[in-house]
C-alpha cells in the first residue's frame, strides 16, 4: 500500500517538475521572438503592456507548446503513477490548467488565447492519459 501511494505521488511530482523546466523553456523562447524592452524594470504594469504586445503567432505557439506540455506530463503520470490508473494524469492536467487560469486572468491575453487554452488542456489531457493506459485500458494492473 504504501509503496503504490508513494509512486503515485512520485509519478505526480515527477510530471509536474517536468512541465515547471519545460513552461521556462516556452517563456524562454517567448523572450527570445518578443524580447522586453530596454526600458523594462519587471514592474506589474509594464508586464501587463509588454503581454498586451504579444504577436499573435508567438501566442497562438505559445498555446500549441502549453498543449503539448500537458499532454506529454498527463502521461508520464499516468504512465508512471500505479496501475496507470487515469487520476494520476487527470491531476496534474488539472494543476496545470489551474495555473493557465490563474496567468490568464492576472495578464491582459486575448479572449481568443484564454478560450484555446481552456479547450486545449482538457483535450490533450485526455489524450496523454489515454495514450498512457493504452487501447482500452490494456496493460493496466489492479490497485492492491
Amino acid at each position: 500500500m504504501t509503496g503504490t501511494v508513494l509512486r503515485s505521488l512520485l509519478a505526480v511530482v515527477a510530471a509536474l517538475l517536468v512541465a515547471f523546466a519545460l513552461v521556462v523553456a516556452v517563456e524562454g523562447f517567448s523572450a527570445i521572438v518578443h524580447p522586453f524592452p530596454a526600458d523594462f524594470d519587471g514592474s506589474y504594469a509594464q508586464m501587463l503592456e509588454h503581454v498586451a504586445r504579444y504577436p499573435a503567432w508567438v501566442l497562438a505557439v505559445a498555446s500549441l507548446m502549453w498543449a503539448g506540455i500537458v499532454l506529454l506530463c498527463t502521461w508520464m503520470a499516468t504512465r508512471f503513477g500505479s496501475a496507470r490508473h487515469r487520476a494520476h494524469g487527470v491531476v496534474v492536467g488539472a494543476i496545470l490548467l489551474a495555473a493557465v487560469v490563474f496567468n490568464m486572468a492576472m495578464l491582459p491575453y486575448p479572449l481568443w488565447f484564454e478560450v484555446a487554452n481552456v479547450i486545449l488542456f482538457p483535450l490533450a489531457t485526455y489524450c496523454g492519459v489515454s495514450l498512457a493506459r493504452g487501447p482500452r485500458g490494456e496493460g493496466v494492473q489492479p490497485l492492491r
